[in-house]
């Protein structure tokens, strides 16, 4: 094994420093969406501060920024873009763990580490659009058709990088990786726990569901006559749980996230209702299941209320994803070493840019706890006290691998 001498002080002067790009000032929250002028600032920055260390920073054609060592290398790393209000943690502190173990691996002489902030994992053109891309579960030209909610084509979006942009880098050049992240769920923070070692990343899949109704006028349409699109939405949404009853399991999970309503006007039974529909399991036959269900309750709600409903697959499914066995090992007798007594073996219910990693070379997450369960939110915070720990255990495993 090989010691990492990392630098804790400045692991949080530069975690606070990324902060403020896109940061909202009366709190720790961040606005910083992917290929935004912040999110741009931040990885031109990011890119000094990897040449400052020593590493050699390459973008590639889609944004994902690398801090390079020489020859092959463990590669460490998360995202730095983050939701509409994000927090200032998720992603970000996997980067910035990243980039000090791999600095401080270069200054003491160590075994050669590599640190990755990948690009759009929070989804603005896709959930994982940059890690997608490189692993080459997406093909460039069916990215390059994504667009984002505002309007904004993905192609468009990557232009901005300009010259900067390079080739994509050869996976084979890296080792394995390992990505620390927040957990953002209650799990750690109410054990008291300051490490969770992932055993494996849920699968997730969505629809697209279109309810066809009757648009119509809501003072002289009577309730008995109506084809009111939302009222049918609502009804699926709320008799999910029943239909799922004998399938799921408590670590099961299913969201309507996103609904939009056609017309749109307070006095107009609305005619068409889309929304999306989201599920996630640790397995994939019980996933399986669950589609199996939702499909049977729509065209059971069609044919109850006369409307037209439609759904429609939103892009590749993510299936669920064990982590690497050594990289796990390394993990758990790093979290013992640095952390005895206040770690445990965690599933993560989020999806990672690991999940993607894992069919090109190992893979390996650590957790931290997150304040009251708090994620995609300003309120989104862990004490730096577990920040630290989290990172000693990070750079001890790294050590372990990478040596």
């Amino acid at each position: 094994m090989t010691s990492i001498p990392v630098n804790p002080a400045r692991f949080l002067e530069d975690l606070h420093a990324l902060r403020r790009f896109g940061g909202d000032g009366a709190t720790k929250g961040v606005r910083r969406r992917a290929f935004s002028a912040e999110d741009i600032a931040a990885r031109d920055w990011l890119a000094g501060r990897m040449a400052e260390a020593g590493l050699t920073p390459q973008f590639d054609p889609v944004g994902n920024l690398f801090g390079l060592a020489e020859g092959r290398s463990l590669l460490v790393g998360s995202h730095s873009d983050t939701q509409p209000e994000g927090g200032w943690l998720d992603g970000a502190l996997g980067v910035i763990a990243g980039l000090e173990v791999a600095r401080a691996a270069r200054e003491g002489g160590g075994p050669p580490v590599s640190c990755v902030s990948f690009q759009d994992e929070e989804g603005r053109f896709g959930a994982l659009t940059g890690s997608s891309v490189w692993s080459g579960k997406l093909p460039l030209e069916a990215a390059d058709g994504l667009t984002a909610i505002d309007g904004t084509g993905f192609a468009e979006a990557r232009a901005l990088l300009g010259d900067q942009a390079g080739d994509f880098l050869d996976p084979a050049r890296f080792a394995g990786f390992l990505e620390m992240h927040i957990e953002q769920g209650p799990v750690l923070d109410q054990a008291g726990e300051a490490v969770g070692v992932v055993t494996g990343i849920v699968g997730l899949r969505q629809l697209q569901v279109t309810v066809q109704g009757q648009q119509n006028h809501a003072g002289t349409t009577p309730m008995r006559m109506r084809k009111d699109a939302f009222t049918v939405a609502a009804k699926i949404a709320t008799r999910l749980e029943e239909r799922f009853a004998n399938i799921v399991t408590p670590d099961s999970v299913w969201t309507i996230g996103h609904i939009k309503l056609h017309p749109g006007s307070q006095s107009v039974v609305p005619g068409r209702a889309e929304f999306s529909l989201q599920w996630r399991d640790i397995d994939a036959g019980r996933l399986d299941r669950m589609e199996a269900a939702i499909r049977q309750l729509l065209e059971d709600v069609a044919a109850e209320t006369g409307c037209g409903v439609t759904s429609e697959r939103l892009r590749h499914d993510l299936a669920p994803m064990p982590m690497d066995g050594a990289m796990q090992a390394a993990l758990r007798e790093a979290a013992g070493a640095v952390a005895p007594g206040r770690w445990r073996a965690m599933p993560s219910g989020a999806l990672h840019d690991a999940s993607n990693l894992a069919g090109l070379m190992p893979v390996g997450m650590l957790f931290v706890p997150s304040i009251g369960g708090i994620s995609h939110d300003f309120a989104e915070d862990t004490d730096e006290g577990d920040l630290v720990t989290g990172l000693r255990v990070l750079a001890e495993a790294a050590g372990r691998l990478a040596g």
